[in-house]
């Protein structure tokens, strides 16, 4: 029985959770041409070795080349010599996990899909031109400008074109360089934070700091004090002491609100990925650290250009209206869409922290606003007792953070991080039919002959909630999909995945949305759609995909 049990537990088990991927590492020299096995494992392993499952069409040559790849991860080369045919989008075998070099530790059954590209990673990158990619970085960040996630803060730079427009042009010009000057420096920080998650041998992609709770919470109360600011319950000042220090210096406070509304125009672009910037960052984050800089600098020009250009021609401000009372209200009005992308940003912690998660954020919040208040009502323009006022809104706050934060959320370290996948199932009740995304189930529907869409997604991607509300979850998609007899697949990346992670990297993207339409012809590869889609482009993509 001891002898049967061990003889079981060396046949090859299916693929699962390994994160089988292959590719073509180069154009074809004959009949024989290079392909690259690669896959990721949690046991300890030294080698591997691949044996593939005879076919009369093509051979996978004995021979393996082991080839260095990040932590986690083994990836090998090996040659596929062509009798017949096209070559193979599927390659079969066993994969044998070894420990020492000798010893089995474990033995999957795998068959690999062959992307009809090569990989994304530095070692296969195919030939792409820096200028082409600067170019599609700086017209990226531009285009950002009008992005939904950046409306906020473009309404908060049209009133301060407003109160500048009667100032001297030189300080216009300085206050428009120093907002640049927030972001770039911000697009610095997220560059140095893409080589760090890169060194630390993890895979970086654009927005992933919104798969992080705590920064989510973070950025909820600082927008949400920027819609009370906007709003008057206090207002942003410098202390007594620091105020006489600087008298002399009257703009100080006109140049801080300049670079912090850069920075904050940085940090609410994340979310968001404009056209051209999804192929810009593709190749970025595959770059070295300089390379990966100079891309996130010409980007963070990108976003800033257009408030330097009418910083520095105040002529082009004569359209706007003249300063007066109504920028009071103005102000007061823009408080709602600040509140409203709070209340978007709160939404993002339910993966989190549960269905209850919002709530005792929110309470948090209901909090902060209260110690504001107080702050600016009996603090900044009260005349009685301001240092008492000074410890209720202290205590407020702290009280707050403990109670709220600290015993019922344990917002440090989150109990609930496995969510994400809520999204799965019908979104509506005449909606797609969504499964979960996995290679596997990629495979499986391929095998049968059907058609495949996927989409990677997430919350916190205000792109891709725009592509599924007007060009995937729309009648005509639905009716076509149901008409191909097509498989939807939707993989939910509010949350980190390292599956979809390393999807979104074979295919060269730095982060979602990324749709994907696969023929019925399991012998075709994919066809990526583009970042923003329209219900046009969709029903194309499946129209060729069901021939």
């Amino acid at each position: 029985a001891a002898f049967l049990a061990d003889a079981q537990k060396k046949i090859p088990q299916p693929d699962s959770g390994l994160s089988a991927r292959a590719w073509w590492e180069k154009a074809a020299e004959g009949d024989k041409r290079a392909v690259i096995l690669q896959w990721a494992y949690t046991k300890p392993i030294k080698s591997a070795e691949f044996f593939p499952y005879s076919n009369d069409k093509f051979e996978v040559t004995p021979a393996s080349e082991p080839i260095p790849t990040d932590a986690g991860k083994l990836r090998l080369r090996k040659f596929v010599k062509k009798s017949e045919g096209d070559w193979p989008a599927i390659i079969a075998g066993v994969l044998v996990l070894k420990s020492d070099g000798s010893e089995p530790v474990q033995s999957y059954e795998v068959n690999f899909s062959v992307a009809a590209g090569t990989t994304a990673s530095a070692s296969a990158q195919p030939a792409q031109s820096l200028a082409l990619m600067l170019l599609y970085a700086f017209i990226g960040g531009m285009i950002l400008n009008i992005m939904p996630c950046v409306l906020p803060v473009i309404a908060l730079k049209i009133l301060g074109f407003v109160q500048q427009s009667q100032e001297h042009p030189r300080e216009v010009a300085r206050l428009g360089f120093i907002y640049a000057l927030g972001v770039l420096a911000s697009f610095l920080v997220l560059a140095g934070l893409v080589i760090g998650v890169k060194h630390a041998g993890k895979l970086a992609g654009w927005g992933m700091q919104f798969q992080n709770p705590q920064f989510v919470i973070v950025m909820t109360t600082l927008v949400t004090l920027v819609a009370l600011n906007l709003f008057g319950l206090f207002e942003v000042t410098l202390g007594g002491g620091a105020m006489s220090a600087a008298s002399d210096l009257s703009a100080k406070e006109g140049a801080g609100g300049a670079f912090f509304n850069g920075v904050l125009a940085t940090v609410l672009a994340t979310p968001c990925t404009a056209p051209f910037m999804g192929v810009a960052l593709g190749f970025a984050f595959t770059q070295p650290p300089g390379i990966i800089v100079l891309m996130f600098l010409l980007m963070g020009a990108g976003l800033a250009a257009p408030y330097v250009v009418l910083s520095c021609e105040p002529r082009w401000m004569s359209i706007l209206p003249r300063p007066g009372a109504w920028m009071e209200k103005f102000k007061i009005a823009m408080g709602f869409p600040m509140l409203a992308t709070a209340l978007w940003l709160l939404s993002l912690t339910a993966p989190h922290f549960g269905p209850r998660g919002p709530l005792w954020i929110g309470l948090f919040l209901v909090v902060v606003a209260l110690a504001a208040w107080v702050w600016g009502e009996f603090v900044q323009r009260g005349t009685k007792r301001p240092g008492l006022a000074m410890v209720i809104a202290a205590l407020l706050v702290s009280g707050g953070y403990a109670y709220a934060l600290e015993r019922e959320l344990h917002w440090r370290a989150p109990q609930k991080t496995a969510g994400g996948n809520d999204n799965i199932g019908k979104h509506e009740a005449d909606g797609i039919d969504w499964k979960k995304w996995t290679p596997a189930a990629v495979e499986e529907a391929r095998k049968a002959g059907r058609p495949v869409l996927v989409d990677f997604t997430a919350d916190w991607c205000v792109s891709c909630q725009a592509n599924k509300k007007t060009s995937l979850e729309v009648p005509s998609v639905r009716a076509k999909l149901k008409e191909m007899n097509a498989v939807s697949l939707l993989g939910d990346y509010t949350v980190e995945d390292p599956l979809i992670t390393e999807e979104l990297k074979r295919f060269a993207r730095a982060g979602v949305p990324l749709v994907l339409v696969y023929p019925k012809d399991a012998s075709k590869p994919p066809e990526e759609l583009p970042a923003l889609l329209t219900p046009g482009l969709v029903l194309a993509a499946l129209e060729r995909a069901a021939k």
